[in-house]
């Protein structure tokens, strides 16, 4: 039997070009879907900043045309593979060849970039049965697809994978004049486009695809999503198990496992003297984030602040969450540290050290904190939306609230800090979410069905119309009937 070959479009892909959860869902998911036996090769720009020695680039394909804008621009494809699976990298210095991933003109970028993604593949020599796009950045391909007349791209099926429906990608509509397409005079939004021609839709968490039909997370495109619900749905991302597992993290100050729960403690300690707070048997809770409205960063306030527990905050983001964590912190030095910085080892630490790992966001497509924070045994307590409601169990493998307020903090941290004055309670929690299955493996398996679905789905239907058309031909009046609900 034939692999299924399988093409993911992003932005973003971890380690190459990282700004954000998307560049870990590419470095991950990929190499899931090639375990399950898929052809799943992975195409992104070559931005400036990628190091083409570090990684292995190699030079392929030169020259390749491209028709953008009434005119044939060249790009070149470079490739690389990272564990096992090919990456192709398109090289504009015109559009890529700066080394921020993202800037002003990204709307005309990253149509260029949908653009040469489907004008690569046969030279290549790769022909998808699905694309798969990531999020606004490749949502115009399926459109693209749909309205070229190349007998290439005939039978490909296209899915997009919604990681954050804030980010839409909003422009001019004269910016279709590019790719030969029809405004109507109006804008253009990405992720609409992408929604309305793709054939599949999913979001990064089950409860997040049925919040997007709400006006509080629909961004705008509530409506929209609700016409389409029927090719909607949600796939929990995974998480990179070997790269975040206590027993070989040789960021932490002692790795640990379920068996070996007790070495956490030194993890704790540790975690006390680089931040600055002192070494006590009090509950430590960790917040590890962008400091942004999205995160509920205003439900950290004094009252909160006071409850007998100390507090660890690293992430840098809006002057207005940085000054409100850092004046709590001046006012209660032996219970609050604040870092205002990105220091992945200092993450890692309030991973393992911390006893409480506190998630209070508004909205959350998938979330990964949680989930890092249970496999170190650290207890996560939540807002019960998207992603953190598909993985936190309250009282389970976690703690949860649902009203975006200080008082439900309030008493959901009170909840969580009597469980860990009960020793054995505590410790089944902390084994129940170190033991919960947050692999790739199983999403993986969730998008192989996807993927087969709708292609066996279309295959079947192609087979019924012809089987009608020759029984047709054949003189069986009696198909008639069925011929013309088919067509």
């Amino acid at each position: 039997m034939k692999k299924l070959k399988v093409l993911m479009a992003t932005a973003e892909m971890a380690p190459y070009a990282k700004v954000g959860g998307l560049a870990d869902v590419l470095g991950s998911l990929p190499m899931a879907l090639k375990e399950n036996d898929c052809d799943v090769r992975v195409v992104m720009p070559l931005y400036g900043s990628i190091d083409r020695e570090k990684y292995k680039l190699q030079h392929k394909f030169a020259n390749i045309a491209v028709p953008f804008g009434g005119r044939m621009m060249k790009v070149n494809v470079w490739q690389t593979s990272l564990k096992g699976v090919k990456v192709y990298f398109i090289e504009s210095q015109k559009y890529f060849g700066q080394k921020d991933i993202y800037s002003a003109d990204n709307a005309e970028r990253f149509l260029f970039f949908s653009q040469a993604v489907l004008y690569i593949l046969p030279i290549v020599k790769f022909q998808p049965a699905v694309v798969h796009c990531h999020d606004y950045h490749t949502a115009m391909i399926p459109r693209l697809l749909k309205s070229s007349s190349f007998e290439y791209f005939r039978e490909m099926k296209t899915v997009l994978t919604i990681h954050n429906l804030q980010y839409q990608g909003v422009a001019n509509g004269k910016i279709l004049d590019l790719v030969d397409l029809n405004s109507n005079g109006y804008d253009v939004n990405f992720m609409e486009q992408g929604i309305i021609y793709a054939d599949q839709i999913t979001t990064v968490s089950p409860t997040y695809a049925k919040e997007i039909f709400t006006k509080e997370f629909g961004a705008g495109l509530e409506n929209l999503l609700r016409k389409n619900k029927d090719k909607v749905s949600g796939i929990l991302n995974g998480l990179d198990l070997d790269f975040f597992n206590p027993v070989k993290d040789k960021l932490i100050a002692k790795k640990f496992s379920y068996a070996k729960l007790d070495d956490k403690k030194i993890n704790k300690t540790a975690l006390q003297k680089s931040v600055g707070l002192s070494v006590s048997d009090k509950p430590l809770v960790g917040l590890i984030s962008r400091f942004v409205e999205q995160k509920g960063l205003g439900l950290i306030t004094e009252e909160i602040i006071r409850l007998d527990c100390q507090f660890v905050f690293l992430g840098t983001g809006q002057a207005e969450y940085e000054n409100l964590l850092k004046a709590l912190a001046l006012r209660y030095p032996d219970k609050v540290s604040v870092q205002t910085k990105f220091d992945i080892v200092l993450a890692q630490m309030i991973y393992a050290g911390a006893d409480i790992f506190l998630m209070p966001s508004r909205f959350e497509p998938c979330g990964l904190g949680q989930m890092i924070a249970m496999r170190y045994g650290t207890v996560p307590v939540v807002r019960a939306v998207g992603g953190l409601a598909d993985t936190v169990i309250d009282q389970t493998n976690g703690f949860i609230f649902k009203p975006m307020t200080v008082a439900a903090l309030k008493n959901t941290l009170k909840r969580a800090l009597m469980a860990y004055g009960n020793k054995k309670a505590w410790q089944k929690i902390k084994q129940n979410g170190m033991t919960t299955d947050f692999s790739w493996n199983q999403s993986a398996q969730k998008y192989l069905e996807l993927y087969k679905a709708d292609i066996i789905s279309e295959q079947e239907l192609l087979i019924d119309v012809a089987n009608v058309r020759r029984d047709y031909m054949d003189g069986k009046a009696h198909k008639l009937k069925s011929l013309q609900y088919l067509l």
